[in-house]
């Protein structure tokens, strides 16, 4: 069994459309001006879910979970150290410029 996609609830489409590809590098697969947006990294195909137009597209609101008890985890792979101290300069110079 291969994974091959997986999704999750977002506020800040943008932000998070920003964070993924332009920090993470995640290729877009289909056009942001959507209610979901499709990304892909390395073969593995992960969707941004807007909370907002969910809730509209069902017509119910829903309580979502938040805190600790409501993260998610992603794990991406690296090579070495360098790289991972790279990710991390990568991700805090992009969080202090929003």
């Amino acid at each position: 069994m291969k994974l091959d996609g997986f999704g999750i609830m977002v506020d800040d489409m943008a932000a998070m459309i920003r964070f993924y590809r332009d920090v993470l590098g995640f290729e877009i697969k289909e056009a942001e001006d959507t209610t979901n947006v499709f990304l892909e990294k390395d073969g593995t195909l992960f969707l941004l879910y807007r909370k907002s137009d969910f809730e509209k597209m069902t017509g119910r609101k829903y309580s979502y979970c938040s805190g600790v008890n409501g993260h998610y985890e992603i794990a991406l792979s690296v090579d070495n150290y360098e790289e991972v101290d790279n990710a991390y300069w990568k991700v805090m110079i992009s969080r202090n410029s929003d």
